[in-house]
């Protein structure tokens, strides 16, 4: 009997995090959009896969739990102040991702925001100037009123979800598409670049570590590199997520 219930609960936490506290936005922009994120910010996700996104003149969104640097994980060594630096120099975007990984949704709401705060404050005290714009949800779909508070800090906040954002996106939770979820069928995310061709839509991809012997949270570096090389010729403009945003709301964005 557990697992109906966990299939049920699961479907809960979904629908509560979707139906409340939303943010809309229309998305409609002339030219599709792209996001490649990374989540803990492993340190292959910017050895091997900034370096592919940098190869086709792109940059992407490295969401870090600043409480962690250095640590081991489950998909691989985390990043370090050093490739905090590195990540900024080479054009890409920080995203914040709570201070210690928090579970969205089994933290409460108020020791959630505080964890936001304090991620926000270590990174001014490592590069004082920078700032998060955007953030990714750690472990789950958020509590619908982690959400609400989550929305307070930044242009746009990031969860799961499997498809495109389109038509009207929320910006409370945008939806997301986890590449290690099809790296055996790479023609499905093929078809998904082309989908968003056609709605001129955003997709926003997500993984963790770019490896040889990937975890499986996270994907080759030849399995990203075709995506990305499909995404860029697809003729969609390839941005991180704040810039993504930006150029929603009409704002210019340097091409």
């Amino acid at each position: 009997m557990k697992f109906p219930w966990t299939r049920a609960s699961n479907y809960y936490k979904r629908m509560a995090a979707r139906y409340f506290f939303k943010r809309k936005v229309p998305i409609l922009t002339q030219t599709p959009l792209i996001s490649f994120t990374f989540d803990d910010f492993p340190r292959s996700a910017l050895n091997a896969g900034g370096s592919i996104l940098n190869h086709y003149g792109v940059a992407g969104t490295y969401y870090v739990s600043l409480g962690l640097l250095g640590k081991d994980s489950p998909s691989g060594e985390l990043c370090s102040v050093g490739d905090l630096k590195m990540l900024l120099e080479h054009g890409h975007e920080l995203g914040c991702h709570t201070f210690t990984h928090c579970d969205s949704w089994d933290t409460e709401p108020d020791d959630f925001g505080d964890a936001i705060r304090r991620n926000r404050r270590a990174l001014q005290d490592l590069i004082p100037g920078a700032e998060f714009k955007s953030f990714s949800y750690p472990r789950s779909e958020p509590r619908p009123t982690t959400k609400r508070e989550a929305s307070k800090y930044f242009l746009c906040c990031r969860a799961g979800g499997q498809s495109l954002n389109v038509g009207a996106a929320d910006l409370n939770q945008l939806t997301a598409f986890f590449l290690e979820k099809k790296r055996d069928c790479i023609q499905e995310i093929k078809n998904l670049i082309d989908r968003n061709r056609e709605l001129r839509s955003w997709v926003i991809f997500a993984t963790h570590d770019i490896a040889e012997n990937p975890s499986p949270y996270g994907c080759s570096p030849e399995f990203f590199e075709e995506v990305v090389r499909y995404a860029v010729d697809s003729g969609a403009r390839i941005l991180p997520v704040a810039q993504a945003m930006d150029a929603i709301r009409g704002i210019e964005v340097p091409q």
